[in-house]
């Protein structure tokens, strides 16, 4: 739930999502779910070229078993945040 919550904090923001079978979409973050699915609108590729089938698509949905990275903006990443959220799920966990 960690990385969900991170990641609906992101919700407007530009990412770029790399998939397993080498293609990379840019794009707004619409919205992510507990799977990790994410939606993103008004999509570039980086190379055209090589993915000229994409330059048509406008908005897309990513199953989130096929990504592989997501590059996010520096700015908007809380690293202390993200680390104290990481210790109370840790402490949690260990609860249980």
């Amino acid at each position: 739930m960690l990385f969900y919550s991170f990641f609906k904090s992101l919700v407007g923001k530009e990412v770029i999502v790399e998939l397993k079978n080498e293609l990379s979409v840019c794009g707004t973050l619409h919205s992510v779910d507990q799977f990790l699915n994410i939606k993103l609108t008004d999509i570039t590729v980086p190379d055209p070229e090589k993915y000229p089938h994409m330059l048509s698509v406008k908005n897309c949905f990513i199953r989130g078993s096929v990504v592989r990275y997501v590059q996010l903006p520096a700015e908007e990443v809380d690293t202390s945040l993200l680390q104290d959220a990481a210790r109370k799920e840790a402490a949690q966990s260990k609860q249980s």
